[in-house]
């Protein structure tokens, strides 16, 4: 009795065993067909008739895609980030993530909303919207973003990103509502709350953009985003930086009556202001690189070379 009741479990847990497995075959060869039919309707290579059209999006691709709506997700999210990159490779690397208006990037909202669509709860499409779509086309960020904020009410970051793009907008009074909308959320941090009345009153200031930026570099989900927060962080210093030199110089020139011709001649100032120098005893920019004098007018340049962007 007691062998027959063992052979019987023995047996169902081997069917358990075998449909488990059958059931991964399956997930895998839906994974490969499913992959071989996206790329089958995506744009083609020719780069002008991929630029005219993006052959399947939003709720066509869901129902089609049925069970495996992530994967497909996953897909158009890696291709969102492949195109942009390509296009980046047309301009110099120091131009951040946020400022590639200039770039023809018309699959990037349908990209980015399809991801979505497919993956409502997929976080980085959303950021990467908030952050690149505005240069891009501001109308389709905040709509994607909101699509985001309205599929996941408790996502405080969802709001974080809103509460940017208008900032970036200087529409500070939007800015400051969404960061407080979100500040009201499980989870969110105190600085969220505090953003509201800082909007109102700093909205323009380089000490917020430091902030929010810096924010935005502590959260940031993706890679790409990060290294822009930080980059922006550099120019902000830079700019400090800047200011704080061309100050010095204007006191130089109102003592000597003309510029200094190397940086050598204002070593006491560079010591001042906590520089540090490199052999010639030019001060070093945030980057690392040296800032250019310029010994007719004391201005203060980047160097070409320089890691921190121009703007």
């Amino acid at each position: 009795m007691m062998a027959a009741k063992h052979s019987k479990e023995q047996n169902a847990a081997s069917r358990r065993e075998f449909t488990a497995a059958t059931l991964i075959v399956c997930a895998l060869a839906g994974t490969v067909l499913l992959a071989r039919w996206i790329d089958a309707r995506r744009p083609a290579a020719d780069a002008q008739q991929e630029e005219e059209r993006l052959y399947l999006t939003g709720t066509a691709l869901k129902r089609a895609s049925l069970s495996f709506n992530g994967l497909a997700a996953d897909w158009y999210w890696m291709r969102s980030l492949q195109y942009v990159g390509g296009k980046i490779l047309k301009v110099p690397a120091s131009v951040p993530l946020d400022s590639l208006g200039q770039l023809d990037l018309k699959l990037l909202a349908p990209l980015l909303d399809t991801a979505t669509t497919l993956d409502p709860q997929f976080m980085e499409p959303y950021e990467y919207a908030a952050i690149v779509l505005p240069d891009v086309d501001l109308p389709e960020a905040i709509r994607i973003t909101k699509k985001g904020i309205a599929a996941n009410p408790t996502a405080w970051r969802l709001r974080q990103h809103l509460g940017f793009i208008y900032w970036q907008q200087k529409d500070f009074q939007a800015a400051g509502d969404a960061y407080a909308e979100g500040a009201k959320l499980p989870g969110a941090p105190a600085w969220m709350e505090a953003m509201k009345a800082k909007m109102a009153y700093e909205g323009g200031s380089r000490v917020l953009a430091r902030e929010i930026y810096g924010r935005l570099y502590e959260q940031a989900g993706d890679g790409q985003v990060k290294e822009m927060a930080r980059l922006r962080l550099l120019s902000l210093a830079s700019l400090d930086e800047r200011e704080a030199l061309a100050r010095g110089l204007s006191q130089f020139q109102a003592t000597n009556g003309r510029c200094p011709t190397t940086w050598r001649q204002v070593q006491p100032l560079l010591r001042s202001l906590n520089f540090k120098t490199d052999a010639t005893g030019a001060p070093l920019d945030p980057g690392g690189a040296p800032y250019v004098l310029g010994a007719n007018n004391c201005a203060v340049s980047l160097d070409r070379n320089s890691k921190v962007p121009p703007r």
